[in-house]
């Protein structure tokens, strides 16, 4: 898994059945070289030397397959979400590289791969695709919960009470990357390490007011977002403590809107993915949200390996037919299962 943050790659080793039987095993991550990073964001929208830096993900993503294969003592499947350059429902287009066929070759392991595309193609969002692992994880806890993941884009999985099956799954609005990007254009550091930065400053109050006038917090769920759908440019003129302050204000709200749209208010919130570890941030949604507000290691779960472990479940689901996405998850019109398959 190569998320929207442009961190690294997380790997994970789960054994599953696809269905509701989950045992988690091995996980590692291993973070980008500064210049590949800049090599893979130059990508994004499709621009760039995408074949090259397509082929450079792979044999990176190859490198780490086999550091895990040696953790875990073999691995028969591999899910291999690639990396997002660019994600365009509304024109039917969802683009992620990653060479399925070379990962299979350079690993000597069977690959799926390809997992959005046909969601899409059918007229669904292509994301989130992690909320039937959550609904699979979640069979113990009391609902309905929301399960949210703060990664470059934040989305929320909300289940609820009805024989367990209710699921509703969206983008609640940016995530990390707006904060990480301001940071990194202001200070030179790659995130900010627990809100320190937002911390110090102030959060200015109209600018957040501009930003969430953005139409995309009108449209009903499911809904999804591109890392860069967003314009920043009211944030601007401001320092860079009251710009983290004010961008981190800006995923809070937006979470907190979204909660306007669940059909039934979650009893506590689980939170995964880097947001998690943002003190300020998760101090924020408590206040705005008014119930627990955890991460998601409070039951058990690796907050880290999480969506990659999904791409691992998703995959086993893939080669058994079961559907990878459902009305409520993408929006798509019936329960649509996908991925493509390479053998080494």
């Amino acid at each position: 898994m190569s998320g929207t943050s442009l961190d690294g790659i997380d790997a994970a080793v789960i054994r599953t059945d696809g269905v509701s039987h989950v045992e988690t095993g091995a996980f590692i991550t291993v973070p980008y070289e500064e210049g590949f990073r800049a090599r893979l964001r130059g990508c994004l929208g499709g621009q760039g030397p995408v074949a090259e830096v397509e082929r450079e993900l792979t044999e990176l993503h190859a490198g780490v397959v086999n550091q895990l294969k040696e953790l875990a003592g073999g691995i028969d499947l591999i899910g291999f979400h690639g990396h997002t350059i660019l994600h365009a429902p509304e024109r039917r287009k969802t683009w992620q590289i990653g060479d399925g066929t070379l990962l299979a070759k350079l690993t000597g392991i069977p690959v799926v791969h390809d997992f959005r595309t046909a969601d899409v193609a059918a007229g669904g969002q292509g994301a989130p695709l992690v909320p039937l692992y959550h609904q699979a994880l979640a069979t113990e806890l009391e609902r309905p919960l929301a399960v949210l993941n703060i990664g470059g884009v934040a989305n929320v999985t909300w289940l609820g009470r009805r024989g367990g099956k209710d699921v509703l799954a969206f983008d609640t609005g940016p995530g990390n990357a707006l904060i990480d990007d301001w940071v990194l254009s202001h200070t030179g550091q790659p995130y900010d390490a627990d809100g320190a930065l937002a911390a110090s400053g102030t959060m200015d109050r109209a600018v957040l007011d501009r930003l969430m006038t953005a139409a995309y917090f009108r449209k009903a769920p499911p809904k999804s977002l591109d890392r860069d759908a967003f314009d920043v440019t009211p944030v601007a003129a401001l320092g860079a403590a009251d710009g983290a302050a004010t961008l981190t204000a800006f995923t809070a709200a937006a979470v907190a809107r979204s909660a306007g749209q669940l059909p039934q208010p979650p009893v506590r919130w689980l939170v995964t993915g880097g947001g998690r570890r943002n003190g300020h941030l998760m101090a924020l949604l408590r206040a705005m949200l008014g119930v627990p507000v955890e991460p998601v290691d409070s039951v058990g779960w690796h907050g880290d390996a999480l969506e990659a472990q999904a791409f691992a479940y998703l995959a086993v689901r893939s080669r058994a037919g079961l559907p990878l996405s459902v009305p409520g998850t993408t929006g798509v019109p019936s329960p649509m299962t996908g991925g493509q398959f390479s053998e080494p």
